[in-house]
């Protein structure tokens, strides 16, 4: 189980898992960008994703912290090694927290 210290550490310094919640932050937008009208939140998401395509390492800190905290039964090895498709259903996981349209 990863410290919170080592948590903390691991959002200031691990560029290699930051690069990783970017590129998933990507992913995730243009999904939503292709989704049906008709999803819940949908206006919500398209905004967040636009947000995300304008500015995807500002949107990717914010999600980097809630793939960590999603992820703090893990130790740091777990967590720094975690494969493409984990990264992407831990930030998938989280896109409605912040797709409010504020």
């Amino acid at each position: 189980m990863a410290t919170y210290e080592e948590l903390h550490g691991l959002f200031e310094g691990s560029s290699a898992l930051k690069n990783k919640v970017k590129v998933a932050v990507i992913v995730a937008a243009e999904s939503i960008r292709n989704e049906d009208g008709g999803t819940a939140n949908h206006a919500n998401r398209l905004l967040w994703a636009a947000g995300a395509f304008e500015n995807p390492g500002g949107v990717a800190g914010k999600m980097l912290m809630a793939v960590l905290a999603a992820n703090k039964a893990a130790a740091v090895g777990a967590i720094t090694s975690a494969s493409d498709t984990t990264i992407q259903a831990n930030v998938d996981a989280v896109v409605d927290l912040f797709a409010t349209g504020v």
